[in-house]
Formats: structure tokens, sequence, C-alpha cells
């Protein structure tokens, strides 16, 4: 049977991949070993957090399901960071993860020109134009492009102290046999880790004992096409709590039993998702570490230990748990572990995140050495749009690092590789002030509607969106507003000082304390968009920090001249005696497009770089 698109893996990169692919016009068929898998959540069971909002929001800007689908089954959220700048704030939804999966699942089972199937693919070989890939049962499917989105799946273990089991994320089967056939195109890999805490019983919690954290008020959706709209009336706490000295006694006293400690663990762990063992002794002289106990959903007793994951043996586990504040009387419903997996060197790929020699080859996901359910569904939207692309012969789609984090995630990737498991940050994306999770449908919406993943309904309530803010800010610069008892009353309780004359509003706005929302009462009638929250927020910030980001965008504009500096795919390094030996090796693995990505790749100097432009030159 042909398709063609074949995605293999049906976790987060694997779910968008197949939709955007699908939703493109082409044929796609989904593999998963388990379809019970499908946009699973192994660990946290929550969508977004610092940056993390920031890429879920540029996805639904794309068009990607994400944003749409943690909207429907989200049971609280909230928006982080609120106490500093907009550049930083970043949605956090809880997630009903049970509910999550069989959403997606049934909008993968309903969406045209899309198959799912439950296989472990054990073979995939290139015959001219065609890929072959090969099932667990015998089966032989043939298609014009793959997309790989293994996740944490590949050659897998799970480590509970010394028990050591061959098994996927919560135990589904590993990929036992892919890695050996991707290693036929040669595909480098390594090897990483990960691990999840404990999953705990409600009944058995002492919840007087902790600090309820509470949802926000309001409507605060991940999709643009919810703006306004109040997701969750009843929204489900979580708790925090503490460790104690008493754990940290327990974790010393048998840290040689955990696999990281004793030798038994081989793959490299995330630095900024440290185990609890970790947080232990790099951190020896704090007496306490924070928790976070979160439900896994509405229908299940089970609670989920943010923040306490561990490879310790289980018996370790049952001991360590109940000296933490609360959980005196825990009982665990499935151990912590720690799991090893093989990923790539994405340094392999290009800005498409398709593989640099094998055409029509794609990895997304934790297959590339990311991270995170975000990390793993921006790049899966990216590959099926481009796998997409491929087979059609249409341009592919390449987000750079002034578009979107996701083009931030991309280009650090494939660029400078990874070492440990990639997870998105902030301090990643050096035009930040630009990049912000609330303006991610002016940046990337075109993009999705030219092509085709965002329909023309959506498109002109953005245009109708667009064009209310930019009169807005025009309003905003016009209006006087006039010094008066009232005005002046307000703005000392505010704390900023009042005023002696008229100003004009814009004047106000870029008081730090002030916004559209608060001088509504003070300015009279106002125009019928100004009703709308979104509006004003826009309004406000583009006020607000229009000194900084038009230096912003004057950096942008430097950096897109080296962007735009081309360099051909046969350009030979190796003869350029200019440019440093190190700078050459590494110039001649990596292959890049361009100066820009040329000038980012780890161990090519500024000096390289101004060579390479003048050889481009001659």
């Amino acid at each position: 049977m042909e398709y063609c698109v074949c995605v293999v893996g049906g976790g987060h990169a694997g779910c968008e991949a197949a939709l955007a692919a699908a939703r493109l016009g082409v044929t796609v068929c989904l593999f998963a070993i388990n379809l019970d898998s499908i946009a699973f959540m192994p660990c946290n069971p929550n969508i977004g957090g610092t940056s993390k909002g920031h890429l879920v929001r540029e996805l639904d800007a794309l068009g990607g399901e994400m944003g749409k689908n943690i909207d429907k089954t989200l049971i609280q959220v909230r928006m982080l960071n609120k106490s500093k700048g907009e550049a930083v704030h970043s949605l956090r939804a809880q997630a009903d993860k049970h509910n999550y999966a069989k959403e997606m699942k049934f909008t993968l089972e309903n969406t045209e020109n899309l198959r799912i199937r439950q296989a472990e693919i054990v073979g995939i070989c290139k015959k001219g134009e065609t890929f072959e890939v090969t099932t667990n049962f015998g089966e032989v499917f043939f298609f014009k492009a793959v997309v790989v989105c293994a996740g944490t799946y590949l050659n897998s273990r799970c480590l509970y102290g010394e028990t050591v089991i061959n098994s996927g994320p919560n135990g589904f089967l590993p990929a036992a046999r892919l890695t050996d056939s991707l290693r036929g195109f040669g595909v480098e890999f390594m090897r990483f880790k990960t691990g999840t805490p404990a999953r705990i019983d409600r009944r058995t919690i002492d919840f007087s004992k902790m600090t309820p954290q509470y949802g926000d008020e309001g409507c605060l959706a991940f999709s643009f096409e919810n703006d306004g709209v109040r997701l969750c009336a009843e929204q489900t706490p979580c708790y925090l709590t503490y460790t104690t000295e008493e754990t940290a006694r327990v974790i010393r006293e048998n840290l040689h039993l955990a696999p990281m400690y004793s030798g038994l663990a081989t793959g490299t762990g995330a630095r900024y998702c440290p185990s609890i063992e970790d947080k232990i002794v790099r951190f020896a002289d704090k007496p306490t570490h924070q928790v976070f106990i979160e439900p896994e959903g509405t229908r299940t007793n089970e609670m989920y230990v943010q923040g306490v994951s561990t490879s310790l043996p289980v018996l370790v586990q049952k001991i360590m748990y109940q000296t933490i504040v609360g959980l005196e009387n825990c009982r665990i419903t499935r151990p912590a572990y720690a799991i090893e997996y093989d990923c790539i060197d994405a340094t392999a790929l290009a800005n498409t995140l398709g593989h640099k020699e094998v055409a029509g080859l794609f990895f997304a996901g934790q297959i590339n050495g990311s991270s995170g359910y975000e990390e793993a569904a921006a790049q899966g939207l990216i590959a099926g749009i481009n796998a997409a692309a491929f087979v059609v012969g249409k341009e592919p789609v390449v987000i750079d690092r002034s578009q979107g984090y996701i083009g931030v995630l991309i280009d650090d990737l494939v660029t400078k590789g990874t070492n440990e498991p990639y997870r998105m940050m902030t301090s990643r994306a050096e035009y930040r002030l630009l990049l912000r999770q609330d303006n991610a449908d002016s940046r990337l919406t075109p993009v999705g509607y030219r092509r085709g993943l965002i329909n023309s309904d959506r498109y002109q309530k953005f245009r109708d969106k667009m064009d209310s803010v930019a009169r807005g800010v025009k309003w905003a610069n016009a209006l006087s507003v006039p010094a008066t008892e009232r005005l002046n009353s307000f703005l000392e309780n505010s704390g900023t000082a009042g005023i002696k004359n008229a100003v004009k509003l814009a004047e106000l706005l870029r008081r730090p304390e002030l916004s559209v929302a608060t001088l509504l009462p003070f300015l009279g009638e106002i125009p019928d968009y100004l009703e709308n929250l979104t509006i004003q927020e826009q309004i406000t910030i583009q006020i607000k920090y229009e000194g900084y980001i038009k230096r912003q965008i004057e950096q942008v504009e430097r950096f897109k001249k080296l962007e735009t500096r081309k360099i051909p795919k046969d350009f030979d390094y190796s003869r350029q005696k200019g440019i440093r030996i190190e700078a050459r090796q590494k110039l001649s693995k990596i292959k890049p497009d361009n100066l820009g990505q040329a000038s980012r790749i780890s161990g090519v100097s500024p000096a390289d770089v101004a060579v390479l432009m003048v050889l481009l030159k001659t």
C-alpha cells in the first residue's frame, strides 16, 4: 500500500507532524507501537510554562493542534511571571492527561487523508525516490517522505535502582530495532536520559499541611481561536509542600543505589530537570526543596509529585516519599523511574528538520535531543509541513530566530547540537522582546495562512485584530487626557505621580504602573473595538515598549543581512586556508545554509566568519 508521508511515532511530535501533512492535502499514515500511547503524557501532566508557553502559542498561530487540545482538556490555567515584563509572561495549564490523549486521538482519527496504525516500525530503507517501511508484523509500506518521531522509545530501558526493564515510558513497549535501520542512512546516535516522579494516591495525602495553588481568574487560553473565552469555570488546585532534612538523609544513605551514581546509567541527563538525588548532592546546603502535588485528571486519584523525580529502588522510594511534608502516609500507585533512550545528532539536519544527505527523511521531537512535550510538538509541526512540501514540490518552511521561539529551538539543535537533553528557555532567544507569547499570531499566522493551515475566516479575524490594534495605537497617541482630581487621586494610589496639565494617553501608558484597562474610566467615550481586552493589552504593550522594540527591530535587520548571505551547498571549506582548522572542520560537518548560521556554530569565530564573507564575495 502506498501513502505520501509516513509518521513514525504517535507522541506530541508525531501528532503535529501527521495532522499538518494531512491538512495540507497529502495522504499520511501514522504508526504507533500502541495506539493508547498517542499524545500520552508520561511525565508532567501540564502544557506550557516558562518559554514553553511561547512555543504552544506559536504552534497555534501556525495552525497546529496542541493549543486547541489543551484548551479543551485543561483543569487549571495560570499566567507565570506576571510580576516581570511581558516578554517572559508564559501561560501554563494543568491537563487532564487522559482526556488530553483521548481528544488528540479523536482528532487524528477524524482528519481527512490521515490513517493511524498500531505497529512497531523495524526497518526504513530508500529505493530510488521511495522509502520502504517495514513493520514488526512483516508488512511493507511505501512512502515518498518519512518523519521519524520516535520520542524516548528507541532502545529504551527504565531504571528503578538496580532493577532495569527494557521498556518505553509508562510501561509501553520499546522500539528495539529502528536504531540499527536508521544507521544505514549514516545517522549518528547518542544516549540520553530523563526521568519522572512517582504517582501517589490522593486519598493518602494530608493536604492540610500544604499550601493550595489556584489557577488565575479571567479568560486565559492557548489558542488564539479562544481569545476572550473562559475555558474552565471550576479549576482544580495543585498544592505546594517541601522535602525535609529526613528526605535528604534517606537519599544520601541510599545514593549508591541510584543508577546515575552507581554507574548503571549511561545516558546523559537533563541539566534543567534534575532528579531529587541530584538536587540533594548539588545543593547540599539547602535544608528543603519545593514540591508540587498536581492532579493527573478529574476522574483519577493519582497525583503527580512534581520536583521529586528519582531512579532509586522502589523500596527506598516508599520511605523517601513519606518524609515529604503531608505525604507521611502516602501510597505509591506508580513508582518513579529514569529512562534511557537513543537520540540522533541533530546537526545532520537542515533547518527544515530534513536530513541533509537523505532527501525526504525528516526527524522531530526528542529523537533530536530535545526534551519536553512543547519542544517536540513544535518540531513535529515544522517537519510535517516540510514533509508535505517535499512530496508536492513546494519550498519548505523555515522559521528563523527573529520570527519565533520555534526558530530558536530548531536552529540551536541543528547548528549547535546538544550534549544533553535540550530545554527551551527565554534566555536562549536574543530577540525575546519581539517574540512575546501575546504577539505570536502577528508573527506567524500569515505564514500558517500562506501554507494552508489557517483558514480564511480565522485569517480575516486576525487581520481585523491587527487593524484594531494599529488604530488603537494611533488613537492613544492623539487622545489628550485632562488633569482631574479623580485621575490624580488614582495615579497617586497606583504609585505614580499626578499630572498638572492634560497629557497624551500614550504618555501615561509609558508608565510601568498603567495600562489601557486601568485608565479606561478616565477616557470618556471610547471606540467600540477597545471593549476587547486583547486589543487593550496589545495597545499598552506596543506603546509602553516602543523604544525597546524599535532597537530590537534594528538588531533583527542586521541579523537578516547575514541570514540572506547564502553559502553554496558544495562549498569546499577544506581548501580555505584563511579559516582556522577547527572552524573548517565544524563548517564541513554542519554545512550551514548562510553566514548567520555559520556564525552560530561552536568553534567558528567572528574572524572566521569575516574571512568566509570575503571568500563568498570572490
